[in-house]
């Protein structure tokens, strides 16, 4: 048993600190979204840095409470500005407007990097 507890507990710290971004291009109708959501959420408890990049359809989901609760665990959110600003999304406070140079910024700084569309 204490093996067991040992190895889960160096699993864990190996997680924390740890930078994960996720792409996210789908309506908050989509599945991928709350898969995105759902991803973000397991890996903030596990202490990993979490930026979400919020592209094309996915800005619309800007409002949407889940992403609100997940700013509030640490969650870095980033939207496109351009997809923000063809579908008259108004600026959010909890969100970084800004286009796809920081993105691949994002892709360059994190230790692994997922995309749902």
């Amino acid at each position: 048993m204490t093996i067991g507890i040992a190895f889960s507990y160096r699993a864990l710290v190996a997680l924390r600190g740890k930078k994960l971004g996720i792409l996210v291009s789908t309506g908050p109708e989509h599945p991928n979204f709350g898969h995105s959501t759902r991803l973000a959420e397991a890996a903030l408890a596990q202490g990993v840095d979490v930026y979400l990049y919020c592209i094309d359809e996915a800005v619309s989901g800007l409002e949407d409470s889940r992403l609100g609760g997940l700013c509030a665990r640490g969650l870095k959110l980033y939207a496109c500005g351009y997809s923000a600003q063809r579908r008259r999304i108004p600026p959010d406070p909890r969100a970084t407007f800004a286009g796809l140079a920081a993105l691949s910024d994002l892709i360059a700084a994190t230790d692994r990097f997922v995309a749902f569309n």
